[in-house]
């Protein structure tokens, strides 16, 4: 498929995750996908504000233009995030967000970033990218500057992203790396064309997909199987400056939900969770839960504790008895 007739089609309003597919291939599930305006942030920005009629809520020094919503102006110690008024009950889903990070700091002499959240609490600051530490949910950070100066794993800036039950602190010193899922390089500073992320979420499955090189062709970031969220959360973006600064800027944030087809065996994998969980994924400071104890194995510990009772029951008897004979003969 020519990368101009994707690129029509992007140009045009086709939805991302048609693109997607157009992009990666016949796949053999049926997947449709219908926008859903409540969790949705575009142009001209009606549902943003203090009223009872809005959708989305601003925090901090976040602001309202015609053109975006700014998180963070290009100054220094300046915090904002806009949050979702309405939970997310959707099974399957994919948030496409659209940005744009520019600022006067040279490489290397700006920051921070901005991160993309599905979590439990909604509009609390922090200092996660400008939201509360030890979340329960998902959060998809756009990290524009290194404060690990000696690591050379990654190269920045770098898009990363985390689970959290809650327990976990992001290490900011390091960058989030020892909770991080997976991530990749993405130089989106100071450029003349859109910027856009991709965070998919189908069948427990977290698929993290960036358009950043003016090609409108989607580049694999994160692909992550066995990602349990709850539903009920809420979608958000937030930022935060500190001695570096940058305009951090959400042009639209478009949330489809997404219908697929899924077998028995499925449904049955794809339970209702209450906290969020990633499969085969050993975190600090989370320990694996110890599994049930069998009815077999109790019987037989409950058992072998009353055989042992019993039997040190007869050796203080037999000793007992011996002792007081002896006893006896020495008054004897």
């Amino acid at each position: 498929m020519a990368a101009a007739t994707v690129a029509r089609w992007w140009r045009a309003g086709l939805p991302g995750l048609l693109v997607l597919l157009v992009l990666r291939g016949a796949r053999a599930e049926q997947t449709e996908e219908h926008l859903k305006r409540e969790h949705s942030l575009s142009k001209p920005y009606q549902g943003v504000g203090s009223s009872s009629s809005s959708l989305w809520d601003l925090m901090g020094n976040a602001m309202v233009t015609t053109q975006y919503v700014r998180l963070t102006p290009d100054m220094q110690s300046k915090q904002g995030a806009v949050w979702n008024r309405v939970p997310c009950y959707l099974r399957d889903w994919e948030m496409q967000v659209h940005f744009k990070i520019h600022g006067q700091g040279k490489k290397n002499l700006n920051g921070d970033g901005f991160a993309i959240w599905y979590t439990k609490d909604r509009m609390q600051p922090g200092p996660v990218f400008g939201s509360k530490d030890h979340f329960l949910g998902l959060g998809v950070f756009v990290d524009t500057y290194p404060n690990e100066e000696k690591q050379q794993e990654h190269v920045f800036p770098y898009v990363s992203a985390m689970v959290n039950n809650g327990s976990l602190t992001y290490d900011h010193d390091r960058d989030g790396r020892p909770t991080e899922l997976g991530g990749c390089t993405a130089t989106v500073r100071n450029l003349n064309h859109d910027t856009f992320l991709v965070v998919r979420y189908v069948k427990r499955r977290l698929t993290i997909m960036i358009d950043i090189d003016g090609k409108h062709e989607w580049r694999d970031c994160i692909d992550m199987p066995g990602v349990h969220l709850p539903r009920g959360y809420f979608f958000g973006t937030s930022s935060v400056t500190g001695d570096l600064s940058d305009n951090h800027d959400i042009i639209s944030l478009k949330l489809y939900q997404l219908t697929v087809e899924r077998s028995p065996e499925e449904e049955k994998r794809d339970k209702e969770v209450f906290l969020p969980v990633v499969d085969n994924l050993k975190l600090p400071g989370v320990e694996a839960p110890l599994e049930p104890m069998s009815s077999l194995a109790l019987f037989l510990i409950v058992f072998f504790s009353l055989v042992a009772l019993v039997f040190a029951i007869v050796i203080g008897v037999i000793v007992y008895n011996k002792w007081q004979e002896q006893s006896r003969k020495r008054f004897y």
